[in-house]
C-alpha cells in the first residue's frame, strides 16, 4: 500500500471508539495495520450473527484498510504470537482500561523490554492515572468534564453534544495519531520508543484552548449563546429557510458581512453594530426573518460561491453529492459503502481508503514482518 506511512507496521488490539478510528487513519496513510481480534462465540460464527451488533448489521468503514488475526490473549500460545507480532512492529495501539493490558501480559513494560523501538500508544477516556482513571465512561462524560459541553447549551435547553465526534474521534483518535507520529519522529533521533498516553479528557480540553484564551481577554461569556462562536452573533449563525432547512453564515470579517447584508437587502446600520453585542439579538431576528422567506435552493443560488461565508446545512446523505465535495473526492466508495476518503492530502505519497479488515493468518504476517526486520 502507498502512502507516507507505507513502512510503518502497527498492531491494533481490537477495541471500540477512538482506537479503531486512529488505526483507520494510520491505515489510510499507508501503515500496515494488523488488528488482533478476540474470538467470536462459536454460535455466532456458525449462524452469521456476528454480522449483527446491537440489532444492526455490521458495516464497519472505520475498520477499513487492515488485516485481522484472531487471537485469544488468555491462551499462552496466542499471547506468544501477539508478542512476536509486537516484536516486529513499530507501533502497538490499545484502548483498554489502565492495567488491563498488563494483566494480559501485553503491557508496555514487557513489550518495550522485548522491542525498545516500539511506540506503545494507549487511548483511554480519563488517562492512565488520576482519581477517575479506572472509572468507566464515554465520550459525553469526557466532553462534560473538560468544560467543552457546557458552552453547547442553547436557549435554556440542556447541552447538546456533537454526536461522539468531539471526545472519541477529535479528542481521542486524532490526538493518538498526533502522539504516535510525534513518537515515531523522535525515535528517528533517539532510536527508542516510548509510551503515548492519549486521554480523551486531555484531547477535548486541548480543543477548548481558544475559549480559555478568549475568557482571559474578557471576550467570552459563560452565558451560552452570547458569544461569537456559540450562535450569539448574527453574522456567525444558523438560520431556518422557508422549506424547513437550514443555512449557515460565518462572515466575521466586516467586508464579508457587508457583502451578505448587501445581497440580503439589509441596511448598513447592522454592519456598524457588528462589534456591539447589545444589538445582536435584534439583528439575529432581522436575518432570521429574511432567511425564512426563501427556500434552501433559493439561498444556495443567491449566496453559494460568493464572498459571504455561506454554506447550506446538508445531511450525511447529501454531502457526498455536493459539487465541491465531489470535485475534491472528499468522499469515496469502498465495498459499496460511501464514506469519507483518506485525509489529509499528500503531493507525492497519497493515502487511500481501502477495503475493510480482512481475515489473515498470524503465521504469514509474522514471516512477512520478521523477514522485513531482518
Amino acid at each position: 500500500m502507498a502512502g507516507p506511512l507505507a513502512r510503518l507496521k502497527v498492531v491494533e488490539l481490537e477495541g471500540r471508539g477512538p482506537g479503531p478510528f486512529c488505526a483507520m487513519m494510520l491505515a489510510d496513510l499507508g501503515a500496515d495495520v494488523v488488528r488482533i481480534a478476540r474470538p467470536r462465540p462459536p454460535l455466532a460464527a456458525a449462524t452469521g450473527t456476528e454480522k449483527m451488533i446491537h440489532g444492526r448489521r455490521e458495516i464497519d468503514p472505520v475498520g477499513r484498510g487492515r488485516r485481522t488475526v484472531t487471537l485469544d490473549l488468555r491462551r499462552s500460545g496466542d499471547l506468544a504470537t501477539a508478542l512476536r507480532l509486537t516484536d516486529a512492529a513499530d507501533v502497538l495501539l490499545e484502548g483498554f482500561r489502565p492495567g488491563a493490558a498488563e494483566r494480559l501480559g501485553l503491557g508496555p513494560e514487557v513489550c518495550l523490554e522485548r522491542n525498545p523501538r516500539l511506540v506503545y500508544a494507549r487511548i483511554t477516556g480519563w488517562g492512565q492515572d488520576g482519581p477517575l482513571a479506572h472509572v468507566p465512561g464515554h465520550d459525553i462524560n469526557y466532553v462534560a468534564l473538560s468544560g467543552a459541553l457546557d458552552p453547547l447549551r442553547r436557549n435554556g435547553d440542556p447541552p447538546a453534544p456533537p454526536l461522539n465526534l468531539l471526545g472519541d474521534y477529535g479528542g481521542g483518535g486524532m490526538l493518538a495519531v498526533a502522539g504516535i507520529l510525534g513518537a515515531v519522529v523522535e525515535r528517528s533521533f533517539s532510536g527508542l520508543g516510548q509510551v503515548v498516553d492519549a486521554a480523551m479528557i486531555d484531547g477535548v480540553a486541548l480543543l477548548t484552548t481558544v475559549v480559555h484564551g478568549m475568557r482571559a481577554e474578557g471576550l467570552w461569556s459563560d452565558e451560552p449563546g452570547s458569544n461569537v462562536l456559540d450562535l450569539g452573533a448574527p453574522f456567525y449563525n444558523v438560520y431556518e429557510t422557508a422549506d424547513g432547512r437550514y443555512v449557515t453564515v460565518g462572515c466575521g470579517e466586516p467586508r464579508f458581512y457587508a457583502e451578505l447584508l448587501r445581497r440580503l437587502g439589509l441596511g448598513e446600520d447592522m454592519l456598524h453594530r457588528q462589534s456591539d453585542p447589545g444589538g445582536w439579538a435584534a439583528d439575529r431576528a432581522a436575518l432570521a426573518s429574511v432567511f425564512a422567506g426563501r427556500t434552501l435552493a433559493d439561498w444556495c443560488e443567491l449566496l453559494e460561491g460568493t464572498d459571504t461565508c455561506f454554506a447550506p446545512v446538508l445531511t450525511p446523505a447529501e454531502a457526498p453529492a455536493h459539487p465541491h465535495n465531489a470535485a475534491r473526492g472528499t468522499f469515496t466508495e469502498v465495498d459499496g459503502v460511501t464514506q469519507p476518503a483518506a485525509a489529509p492530502r499528500f503531493s507525492r505519497t497519497p493515502g487511500c481508503a481501502e477495503a475493510p479488515a480482512v481475515a489473515a493468518e498470524a503465521a504469514g504476517i509474522l514471516r512477512e514482518w520478521e523477514r522485513s526486520e531482518a
